[in-house]
């Protein structure tokens, strides 16, 4: 007979929850404003809400296991992933020179965005079951190192150039977190000097240096490649203290500001509601973060933590470099704001990854009990 322990809901994370619900809502809004006018077909805020709630569906299902299954089957799903991203670059939906998707018939799902969760997944156990005390050797990052490198490489061809950083970023915030050898760490530093202008050179396509170039001095090309990031400082600045007021954001209604629905979706917020509702808005946003920092720290097992830290450097990086974007200190790269930005694959992503979070608080009692 199924019985329910009541200790998974005494260790349920209800203020995760509360501030979760808080941030979506408020990205709603501002999805319902970026796409008042020039959308056709389904508003770009109802589909958003279909997104969430299937979210919402996929934590109640993550939530009905013991986290630690993931160890054993953390390489099916990163397998499965890296089929799903070939199939989309072979036979996938092409928009705008980028072959990324995945027609489902209800929606097009982005393998690239799993990606990223499944990576996180895959790292956590690697790093987990490998973990001597003595700290990683060069040996042994081989193959966390070739887990990050082949899902980069398949999503650079795409092309999709934010979300192999992404990958990235994850890999170098997971691999620091674990304890590393000082003659690995050297050796990394060296290798990264050498490839990071290799990769200038002879890795990024030219519109990709010549956003590189834009964000150095966007001024000398307003009307082409300098535009995004021109009206989104535009939008983000004429804010001012108070905002324009809900609905009233002239960059966005005026048809100005490019992509306000995707990645400049904090433009419009910023506009409309100034400096005062920005910082209300981040300070929600980077609370969820902290919550998810400190389910990390207060797991009681290795791999809890592990896969609790991977899943906030996500988080936690996806939102700074889109910040950084959007207010001209980063090259515009393509990378959404979770939770924020519209994209089904995203928003699924990003659920099922706070899905984990709520997991593994709740389990705190069972590590050691098997």
């Amino acid at each position: 007979m199924f019985k329910f322990d009541r200790r998974l809901l005494v260790n349920f994370d209800w203020t995760l929850l509360v501030v979760l619900a808080a941030v979506v809502a408020m990205a709603l809004a501002n999805l319902y404003s970026a796409s008042y006018t020039g959308f056709y077909g389904t508003p770009a805020y109802m589909k958003q809400i279909y997104f969430f709630l299937m979210g919402c569906c996929a934590i109640l299902l993550i939530i009905s296991f013991d986290y630690r299954a993931l160890i054993t089957v953390n390489y099916p799903i990163y397998v499965l992933i890296i089929v799903l991203i070939i199939i989309a670059m072979v036979f996938g939906k092409t928009t705008a020179g980028t072959q990324r998707w995945i027609n489902l018939g209800f929606f097009n799902l982005q393998p690239s965005e799993p990606a990223k969760l499944s990576l996180v997944i895959a790292l956590a156990s690697y790093y987990y079951r490998k973990d001597t005390g003595k700290g990683f050797s060069l040996k042994e990052l081989l193959v966390p190192g070739l887990l990050t490198g082949l899902p980069f490489v398949l999503i650079v061809k795409q092309p999709d150039l934010g979300t192999a950083l992404m990958l990235g970023c994850v890999f170098v915030s997971m691999t620091l977190f674990v304890k590393l050898r000082w003659s690995t760490l050297v050796t990394l530093c060296s290798c990264c000097a050498v490839i990071v202008p290799l990769g200038w050179k002879f890795g990024l396509k030219p519109y990709q240096r010549q956003r590189i170039e834009t964000f150095l001095n966007p001024e000398s090309d307003p009307l082409n490649s300098g535009y995004h990031i021109m009206q989104s400082k535009i939008a983000v600045g004429s804010g001012a203290k108070f905002g324009k007021g809900y609905l009233e954001g002239t960059q966005v209604h005026l048809d100005f500001l490019p992509e306000r629905h995707t990645d400049f979706a904090f433009s419009v917020l910023a506009e409309e509601w100034g400096f005062i509702g920005s910082v209300f808005f981040l300070s929600c946003y980077f609370f969820l973060v902290f919550l998810g920092l400190n389910i990390a720290l207060s797991s009681r097992d290795k791999f809890g933590v592990l896969l609790a830290f991977g899943i906030v450097s996500l988080i936690f990086w996806q939102a700074i470099i889109n910040l950084a974007m959007v207010l001209g200190l980063l090259p515009v790269v393509g990378m959404p704001l979770p939770l924020v930005s519209y994209g089904g694959s995203s928003m699924l992503t990003t659920l099922a990854a706070i899905g984990i979070l709520f997991n593994i608080r709740m389990r705190r009692f069972l590590v050691g009990t098997n």
